[in-house]
């Protein structure tokens, strides 16, 4: 039987099947064993608490691993800590994973950082694992050829308790991305996705796990291959997977967490053999996309599918919605939230903001390309522009080849390690009506902070827009 990747994953983690249990024929939910489990201070409290009361253990605490990064300020790390919603999560944080013997990378440590950064540059993410953890981007493990996806929080607990999960079965979704990139600094993984995005929508991936492959992917770094399986989740998709290659183990050689020298050499040609779908496997459904033509995307509305060319136009509702009413019903209300008038070229929108961080974009791979772009400039005087790296290793490799002293010479702020301004979870928001050019991954309302207005952007589209204030077709500039 010739099976896809995400099939072979998912037999090889199995315990049972709710149909052997029930003795009936619908395919329910399967008991899935969980490898590896990720924890930050938001979704964990509650989980903690309930394994208390049920006066229950941690069963694996050698498989979990926790950071602090949502709620952790940005700024000078000697300052105390205003906040005190964000002062009491991450107390609880430490003194959970204190109680329950569990290793904790918090706001002090040399590999504090995001989740979903930590992970993979510590070796924890590893080819054909299941990982979880209470947040929706876990997806981007699949970058690895690893089914990783987010988790509720009831679910963190009894991952906690069982290190299984029960979950239904995705289907399997195949896109191919074939082409070549004109640029490779000005056309990036971001664009890749959101290009994506643009074309099957928010909800183009919904109950399935989407695997990316063709030769665009083939020569993406995994760190852009990181990007693209981040975002999976905000085209409704479980998770998005990447089948293991010489850049995935290459990557992983040396880490803390990686098997070392024979083992890793051992596991290195299982995976090589068995991590990739079978030549006739069968998927759900499929989709081809080029790359030849593609151009920096810039969103305009409060989804990621509401994406253009950054040579385009604003796009009328009824453009946008191709005969749906519902749709032009969102996009009349996007636009009146994000206050653009249609048929504005992109172009001609003014900024305010800039972020360049996040799980998405967060990696020095990201920040070395925006460098490119800002090295010997300066920022727009109506511009207030900030670099959050993703993790405090990030930070320090940066620092070391001197990224930190282009950002700050060129006028943006340059932090500490967190989630940051991707969320609006901690003192970096945006203020009332203030516009910003974003490289994280969700533009809802509100995300940024009450009433802020998100476009979502590559890291070197970020840096451009805040030279210029206001956006600019990259490939000019580079």
């Amino acid at each position: 039987m010739q099976r896809t990747l995400f099939d072979k994953i998912w037999d090889n983690h199995v315990v049972i099947k709710s149909n052997q249990i029930l003795k009936h024929n619908d395919d329910g939910p399967s008991l899935i064993y969980i490898d590896r489990h990720l924890l930050h201070e938001v979704t964990s409290p509650q989980a903690f608490e309930g394994i208390r009361q049920n006066n229950r253990f941690v069963r694996r605490s050698d498989l979990t691993i926790a950071t602090a990064d949502h709620n952790v300020p940005t700024n000078d790390r000697s300052l105390p800590i205003i906040d005190e919603v964000s002062k009491t999560q991450l107390e609880t944080l430490s003194k959970n994973c204190k109680e329950f013997g569990i290793t904790l990378f918090d706001i002090d440590s040399p590999n504090q950082g995001i989740v979903h950064v930590i992970g993979p540059e510590l070796g924890f993410t590893l080819p054909g694992t299941t990982i979880a953890c209470g947040d929706s981007h876990t997806s981007t493990h699949g970058a690895f050829g690893a089914f990783a996806f987010g988790i509720g929080t009831s679910e963190v607990e009894h991952v906690l308790v069982t290190q299984c999960i029960w979950i239904r079965k995705p289907e399997s979704f195949l896109i191919n991305i074939e082409g070549t990139r004109r640029n490779r600094h000005t056309i990036t993984a971001k664009d890749i996705i959101l290009n994506i995005i643009r074309k099957i929508g928010v909800g183009g991936g919904n109950g399935s796990v989407i695997e990316y492959r063709g030769n665009t992917i083939s020569e993406l770094s995994i760190e852009q291959r990181m990007t693209i399986c981040n975002m999976s989740i905000e085209a409704g998709a479980r998770a998005g997977l990447i089948a293991p290659d010489n850049n995935t183990f290459n990557y992983l050689r040396g880490r803390k967490y990686s098997p070392k020298d024979a083992e890793l050499n051992d596991m290195i040609e299982y995976w090589r053999n068995n991590l990739k779908s079978d030549p006739n496997a069968k998927f759900h459904k499929s989709i081809n996309i080029n790359v030849d033509s593609l151009a920096p995307q810039v969103t305009w509305g409060t989804n990621p599918s509401m994406v253009v060319d950054v040579t385009e136009n604003v796009p009328f509702p009824d453009e946008f919605a191709k005969g749906n009413g519902n749709e032009e019903k969102v996009a009349i209300r996007a636009l009146e939230y994000m206050d653009i008038k249609p048929g504005t070229p992109i172009t001609e929108i003014m900024i305010d903001r800039v972020f360049i961080g996040s799980c998405t974009n967060s990696r020095l791979e990201d920040l070395v390309e925006a460098a490119l772009v800002i090295k010997g400039r300066k920022v727009s005087p109506n511009v207030r522009a900030m670099v959050v790296p993703g993790s405090q290793q990030v930070k320090k490799e940066a620092e070391k080849i001197g990224l930190d002293q282009i950002f700050k010479e060129a006028g943006f702020e340059w932090r500490e390690s967190g989630c940051s301004m991707c969320l609006g979870m901690n003192p970096d928001i945006l203020s009332v009506g203030e516009r910003c050019a974003s490289t994280s991954n969700r533009n809802f309302e509100g995300r940024q902070g009450f009433k802020g207005r998100t476009h979502l952007v590559s890291p070197v589209m970020a840096a451009a827009s805040a030279i210029a204030g206001h956006f600019v077709d990259v490939r000019e500039w580079l």
